[in-house]
């Protein structure tokens, strides 16, 4: 079992930026892909980035170049740095652990976050 603990969403003005933290609890943080994903109002939940357990990083062509996600193994925290941030951008994001694959598609993600509202203004 793992608990995630989303923080660090706000109100932001377009072009500025913020960092989400996901604080991990329960099994080896380290033997789970993290994944960011996010869900605007009457959207589907939509893949942001993910970090594998090898330590590689994949992101949304939507995110690419802006948004970098990271961990802290020691303090089994992962991030989202959101960068250059844009209107479309609002949203609830949610961290997600999978547990045994490196996947980008929400229904493989086996634990997930309460969430936190990012809004991004114009």
């Amino acid at each position: 079992q793992v608990q995630l603990v989303e923080s660090g969403g706000g109100l932001v003005q377009a072009g500025g930026s913020l960092r989400l933290s996901c604080a991990a609890s329960g099994r080896t943080f380290s033997s789970y892909t993290m994944g960011w994903f996010r869900q605007a109002p009457g959207k589907e939940r939509e893949f942001v980035a993910r970090f594998s357990r090898m330590g590689s990083t994949t992101y949304a062509d939507s995110v690419k170049g802006r948004f970098t996600i990271s961990r802290d193994i020691a303090k089994n925290t992962v991030y989202l740095q959101m960068n250059s941030l844009k209107a479309e951008d609002t949203a609830v994001y949610f961290c997600a652990a999978a547990d045994g694959r490196d996947t980008t598609t929400a229904q493989e993600y086996d634990y997930w976050g309460q969430g936190t509202q990012v809004t991004v203004s114009s």
